[in-house]
């Protein structure tokens, strides 16, 4: 019951990660750059998800990392963002 209790956890705080990627795939006109990069664990220990990002468009650059982490002691995270827009 914990171990689902940690995924459901986890899996709420990376959804804003997930429907922020969604918006990376809209159409867009102009020359445009990203990389992005996430993993997820699940284990005996807890269960975590981080992901990074880089975006570059005519309209500015954009970079961001986060993460969270479910276990016995509860859930703790981080998330930075960081970007300029012309």
């Amino acid at each position: 019951m914990r171990g689902i209790k940690r995924v459901l956890a986890v899996t709420a705080l990376a959804a804003p990660l997930v429907i922020g990627c969604a918006g990376l795939a809209s159409a867009h006109e102009g020359p445009e750059a990203h990389f992005e990069k996430g993993q997820f664990v699940a284990n005996e220990e807890g269960a975590g998800a981080a992901h990074v990002f880089s975006k570059v468009d005519e309209g500015g650059v954009e970079h961001g990392a986060g993460w969270v982490f479910a276990g016995d002691e509860g859930v703790e995270g981080s998330h930075n963002e960081a970007g300029a827009h012309f």
